[in-house]
């Protein structure tokens, strides 16, 4: 229902600011811009989907040999104490516990293209356990939380683009950036936690969160001690290692376990194909809602109203250069990418401008294409308190960044 009223908003307010500048401003550019943004966003919503078809059937069917050779309830069962308490609704030891670990996983590794079927995976694996199918569970909400807060251990990509774009250090937001999307998927967790009232003074979560504030320390040293390219040589090589480690395991532990791995494989990949075409629709809904929003105008407008009434305040306006990154990441990552280089290229790769963009870009994910295609693909209609956790996670991921990026650039 949240979903619902924030799509018809993207539409009724891109059409009043289009309007007011048509009347105003003598803009006559600004209608047929809207309507071109319209067929844009409605034809890269279905090439996406397309292309996640081959991608969606290579993990779908690699997950469906992990299934019947053990290796994801092996990984359930070890999990189990922690996720019991975070998704009290998940049965012990239930798989589902497993997909949502391999979804992570991939996540903090930087992985996107293997994190979305892991994840869709996840869904449908909590849908059989939904007694309203039509209506979120806690499991799905919490679920969907700690993705839109995009956890990412090795920012590879955002690395890349510095480079490109000449920075001296393109590594330099590494931390800043591991810190800001930690602090997002803390808070997260504690959000949702409050909505679903779930008790997280117990030892086995605080021990795994102080746990987590370990390894992320030691992964935060570690780094630090590496020269720029060694860091990007040595982030890409442990990313790539792992991922070829999970499938060689996968197809190992099924070869011992007699699975035949090939049908295990095809009939997970059909799985695959089917929830690529399930999903256009809503992927098609939301990028056309953001499109119009964008193309209207009314995302500078809102950059211009923070900056004014920052400066009102007395506050330092320098951030508010890079904000149009933060709004833009819950609604569109290639369109949150696109203004991350933007920054870079107008106020450069070390500027402050420029790196708090690019911690901007690392410090969460996006929220609605997340909600939309993950709730898409089990046909999900009433998703509960999920948007609000979801933006509240972003929020405390973009202010996190802004304070980390004063601290480390300014």
């Amino acid at each position: 229902m949240v979903l619902n009223y924030i799509w018809i908003a993207f539409f009724v307010i891109a059409f009043v600011v289009a309007l007011v500048r048509l009347i105003f401003g003598g803009d006559y550019d600004v209608f047929p811009a809207l309507m071109n943004s319209t067929f844009d966003s409605a034809k890269t919503a279905f090439e996406i989907s397309i292309g996640l078809t081959g991608v969606l059937s290579l993990w779908l069917g690699i997950m469906k040999i992990g299934e019947k050779g053990g290796f994801v309830n092996a990984i359930a069962k070890i999990l189990s104490p922690v996720f019991v308490k975070l998704f009290p609704d998940i049965p012990k030891g239930h798989p589902v516990t497993g997909s949502i670990f391999m979804n992570f996983a991939a996540n903090m590794l930087g992985l996107d293209n293997a994190a979305t079927p892991l994840g869709l995976k996840a869904m449908e694996q909590l849908q059989e356990l939904n007694p309203k199918k039509d209506t979120a569970t806690n499991p799905m909400i919490m679920f969907l939380v700690m993705n839109t807060s995009g956890l990412c251990i090795i920012p590879v990509s955002i690395m890349t683009y510095r480079s490109q774009m000449g920075a001296a250090q393109p590594t330099d937001v590494f931390i800043p950036i591991l810190l800001a999307t930690f602090i997002a998927t803390v808070c997260g967790i504690i959000i949702c936690s409050l909505f679903q009232k779930i008790n997280l003074f117990n030892k086995t979560i605080l021990l795994t969160l102080g746990g987590a504030c370990v390894v992320v320390a030691a992964i935060m040293w570690g780094f630090s001690q590496l020269s720029p390219e060694m860091m990007n040589k040595v982030s890409t090589s442990v990313a790539t290692i792992l991922l070829m480690t999970i499938i060689t395991g996968f197809l190992v532990r099924g070869f011992i376990k007699h699975i035949n791995c090939y049908d295990a494989f095809i009939e997970g990949a059909k799985d695959g194909f089917t929830t690529a075409v399930r999903i256009i629709p809503y992927l098609v809904a939301i990028l056309v809602g953001i499109g119009v929003f964008r193309a209207s105008g009314a995302m500078d407008m809102v950059v211009d109203g923070v900056k004014w009434g920052v400066g009102a305040c007395g506050f330092d306006t320098q951030f508010v250069d890079a904000l149009p990154t933060a709004l833009m990441k819950p609604l569109s990552g290639s369109g949150s990418r696109g203004l991350m280089v933007d920054c870079m290229k107008t106020f450069g790769a070390d500027s402050f401008v420029g790196r708090l963009s690019c911690i901007f870009q690392g410090s969460t994910d996006t929220t609605f294409y997340i909600l939309a295609v993950y709730f898409g693909s089990v046909n999900i209609k009433y998703t509960r308190h999920a948007v609000a956790a979801g933006l509240l996670a972003d929020l405390s991921g973009s202010i996190a960044a802004i304070f980390i990026a004063y601290l480390f650039f300014s």
